[in-house]
């Protein structure tokens, strides 16, 4: 569970709301005709940008925003430095128990590949292939919360002018200009903070977790390929650790120091 989207959300939409209050009440920010412009026109334009099947995905990309699992540096650079002490002291077919019982299924398949004698330049690129459509998903799912980021304002425009016209060609009563003229300027409000408060933010918690993920997924691959090529336990540990940033490799490091 990521915490921090949720606190930020929670911040963004808490914050809002407070201000509203110390200068008036919620309820004149309640307009269901501007909701519907707004959010429906938003969906309906998403609906028409997206292929349906990529649409009603919406809400697992949000929730991946949420809810996401990935294994430490640390860990990944452990556990490929244990297989490559098993390899050199056993042999590349004593891995396949431990193909078998690991969890993460990407580096699952490289072992089982790695431990049936695949080509080395096959099997890297059979990994990389793996990677490329993953990121291609990854992309796409950001594609979409970017496009809504980018529909909602729009849409909240849309809804103002549509305001702005009803008051228009209804000046008979001068004492509800004023009332019409903020009725129409709630649907810009709303668009703006579904924006800026839900869908680009989410776009760039949803890119930065992949390319989290496209580290981790390099580190394994090189990783297979190193233990594939027979290179000792130091080397495989020295050759992930570049991956990583000097204080993370300084954490990981005392990390060791710890359990040893």
């Amino acid at each position: 569970m990521d915490f921090a989207t949720i606190v930020g959300l929670c911040m963004a939409f808490g914050l809002v709301i407070w201000s509203i209050t110390l200068g008036g009440s919620l309820s004149g920010f309640m307009d269901m005709p501007s909701v519907a412009v707004v959010i429906g026109g938003t969906l309906g334009a998403l609906l028409i940008n997206f292929p349906l099947p990529k649409f009603l995905a919406i809400g697992k990309i949000i929730t991946k925003t949420f809810v996401f699992s990935l294994d430490e540096p640390g860990v990944v650079i452990d556990k490929m430095v244990k297989y490559a002490e098993r390899a050199r002291r056993e042999g590349m077919l004593a891995l396949e128990e431990d193909s078998e019982n690991e969890t993460d299924e990407f580096l699952r398949k490289g072992l089982r590949l790695a431990v049936d004698g695949t080509d080395p330049q096959l099997l890297e690129k059979i990994l990389e292939t793996d990677v490329e459509q993953i990121e291609n998903r990854h992309s796409e799912g950001a594609k979409l919360l970017g496009m809504g980021g980018t529909f909602s304002p729009a849409f909240g425009m849309i809804g103002t002018l549509i305001g702005l016209v009803n008051m228009l060609s209804n000046l008979e009563d001068p004492t509800q200009i004023g009332a019409g003229m903020a009725t129409a300027l709630i649907t810009t409000f709303y668009g703006a903070v579904l924006a800026n408060a839900f869908f680009i933010p989410l776009q760039g918690k949803l890119e930065t977790r992949s390319k989290e993920e496209m580290v981790i997924k390099t580190m394994i691959i090189d990783g297979i390929m190193a233990i594939q090529s027979g290179d000792s336990p130091r080397i495989v540990e020295e050759k992930l650790k570049s991956f990583l940033a000097p204080k993370v490799r300084a954490k990981v490091e005392q990390e060791k120091e710890k359990a040893a």
